[in-house]
């Protein structure tokens, strides 16, 4: 397996396009994305658990109940939702685009984001669809990337090519995700597209397995999102015999998702609203996996953890606090606890009680931008890992005054 460039345009027969048309204010930043395949795809898909749900997610999930799509599309801006003509928006901005491509209205994914409860007019996807498909293009996946971005501050893409009984096979994605990011599923915008044959009952049993280790176990602000999903494309171009059981294609298979998820939920979490450093809280000597994906996860949604982070403030006290309301059942009295980065790795808790270190070590350690928080339960062999960001003035600025 190996990481290469093109991330949604990587596989075969996949081109994609991103630009302005006019829903976002700022005619510098793109708001329009387009990833079409050049046959019909075999699609899943797992949607956020928010009961306020964005129109589009309603309209595509009754386009995917036969496990089929051809095109992605997805605005930034406005997250068409709590909108009285939503479903009617989401509809018509399906029903141009089947016409600009020659296809089925109920073979394409909608999607949007950006602010809540805010009136959509159709005008500009009227005329924006026209120009999105005209410049689609093979390479054109970063302009799709930007195209879904909204308080992001970079973009975020990945692809990587794998073996399936002889054939070579690429998957690649991109995503969107800074604030509103908060487990269970799943609150950001994230497209994958493969060129592996895969039926639609392997890709959704591959797809809901991966989420539950990786973007499951993502939180930059502990607020779940009205809108956002995760869709997997597989248009069968790679020609490896279709994989439509588990054994080893299958698990290949698994290998080349979890690589590619594990990757954006890296950059979603180290791109958090107003974040300067991505943590990774590594949990191992659990009785059981739920209760490593527990702690792991109340670690990284503590706020006092995340801010310690932010003032690189060996606060390892913060750490077990969070294990202790966790609500999972551990042995206090055995928690290790060190912090590790670039410049090294310290030990600031054994047995669930304080140990000599220096403080100074311990913050030129946490002023690196990437952070792991490792904790050794000692009860057991499970392990698990989340990944979030520190907490900064900046969040709440950005938040602040995010509609206005």
């Amino acid at each position: 397996m190996e990481i290469i460039s093109g991330g949604v345009c990587a596989a075969k027969g996949f081109k994609a396009n991103g630009i302005h048309c006019g829903i976002r204010k700022n005619k510098s930043k793109r708001d329009l994305a387009l990833i079409v395949s050049e046959t019909a795809a075999n699609a899943a898909a797992v949607y956020t658990t928010n009961l306020v749900k964005g129109a589009p997610l309603l309209v595509t999930k009754k386009h995917l109940e036969n496990g089929k799509a051809q095109a992605i599309i997805c605005n930034s801006g406005n997250a068409n939702t709590c909108n009285a003509n939503g479903i009617e928006i989401a509809e018509q901005t399906c029903d141009i685009l089947a016409d600009e491509l020659g296809i089925s209205s109920s073979d394409i994914v909608v999607a949007s984001t950006g602010v809540i409860g805010q009136v959509m007019d159709i005008a500009p996807f009227k005329s924006g669809i026209p120009e999105l498909v005209l410049g689609l293009d093979y390479g054109k996946s970063a302009e799709a990337a930007e195209g879904i971005m909204t308080t992001d501050t970079k973009m975020k893409e990945v692809a990587v090519s794998f073996n399936i009984g002889g054939k070579e096979c690429k998957i690649g994605g991109i995503a969107k995700g800074s604030g509103m990011i908060h487990p269970n599923m799943a609150t950001m915008l994230v497209f994958i597209t493969t060129d592996c044959a895969i039926s639609s009952e392997m890709l959704s049993k591959a797809l809901s397995t991966d989420i539950k280790t990786s973007f499951n176990m993502v939180s930059v602000d502990g607020d779940t999102s009205t809108n956002d999903m995760v869709v997997v494309l597989a248009n069968g171009m790679a020609e490896n015999q279709e994989i439509t059981a588990e054994g080893d294609d299958f698990n290949e298979f698994m290998k080349a998702l979890n690589t590619v998820t594990v990757n954006l939920c890296r950059k979603i979490a180290g791109d958090g609203e107003g974040a300067t450093k991505l943590l990774e809280c590594n949990v191992s000597g659990a009785e059981s996996l739920e209760i490593a994906k527990t702690v792991a996860k109340s670690v990284i949604c503590s706020s006092l953890t995340k801010a310690a982070m932010f003032g690189a403030d060996a606060n390892w006290g913060r750490v077990l606090c969070a294990i202790g309301y966790s609500g999972a059942k551990v042995d206090v009295n055995k928690i290790d606890v060190s912090f590790k980065s670039a410049k090294g790795e310290i030990s600031v808790c054994e047995n669930g009680a304080g140990v000599d270190f220096s403080e100074e070590i311990a913050k030129e350690i946490l002023l690196e931008n990437e952070i792991e928080i490792n904790v050794n339960l000692n009860s057991g062999c499970a392990s698990s890992t989340a990944w979030g960001c520190d907490l900064t003035y900046e969040y709440v600025k950005i938040n602040g005054d995010y509609r206005t």
